[in-house]
């Protein structure tokens, strides 16, 4: 479950000069444990309201845009330090999102021990570090591991908005028409995945003004 945070801090991070990049990565894996920890006690009746994946999954995919459309040039010092807390800005909100269904499964794997929870999450941190670093630099060797890492971030955007609890009844109706081996979810899943690649290469929000800011 800590590869799809590997992927987005990658992303995010990925502009910045290597000091700055290490401060973002450190950081959104921070991040990502203490959403995960405190988001367990609450997940359940969080995903239990109705609009919550919704404008959850939302967001995702308009980041994933946003992150492929991040340029690559060279900042001065001012845009660095805005840059690198945008970029963190960023990553907490995705990590918000993503962690929802991830901590229920977490949380099933504990079997309820608290001090079992808070170990596993704790040593997922170098995992998402190393998997960051490492996909950064993949990335500048190979820029169309960009689209597919936004294109992730997509597929999980989907899946969150079509798994909301007011969409449970139109999901419903929906898989009555579909084969039983493609779920809706994943369908919207990868809807949201080839969305947020076209946007992405079409600079569909993209302006000649700055970007707008997450």
């Amino acid at each position: 479950m800590s590869g799809d945070n590997a992927v987005l801090i990658a992303l995010a991070a990925r502009g910045l000069p290597e000091a700055e990049r290490q401060k973002a990565v450190w950081l959104g894996a921070a991040f990502a444990v203490i959403l995960r920890i405190a988001l367990t006690f609450v997940a359940v009746e969080l995903l239990s309201l109705p609009y919550v994946q919704i404008l959850g999954g939302l967001a995702l995919l308009w980041i994933g845009v946003q992150l492929m459309n991040e340029e690559s040039d060279p900042l001065d010092e001012t845009q660095t330090a805005q840059s690198t807390w945008s970029a963190v800005r960023t990553i907490f909100i995705a990590d918000l999102v993503m962690s929802l269904d991830n901590v229920i499964a977490v949380a099933a794997a504990a079997k309820g021990s608290t001090l079992l929870l808070i170990f596993g999450l704790a040593t997922s941190v170098p995992v998402v570090i190393l998997g960051s670093n490492l996909m950064i630099n993949i990335m500048g060797r190979y820029p169309i591991i960009v689209t597919l890492g936004a294109g992730l971030i997509g597929w999980v955007g989907g899946e969150t908005i079509a798994t909301d609890a007011s969409l449970s009844p139109l999901m419903a109706q929906w898989q009555a028409h579909l084969p039983n081996a493609l779920p809706v979810p994943i369908l919207a899943a990868a809807i949201g995945a080839v969305l947020v690649m076209v946007l992405g290469k079409t600079n569909f929000f993209k302006t000649n003004e700055s970007k707008i800011p997450l």
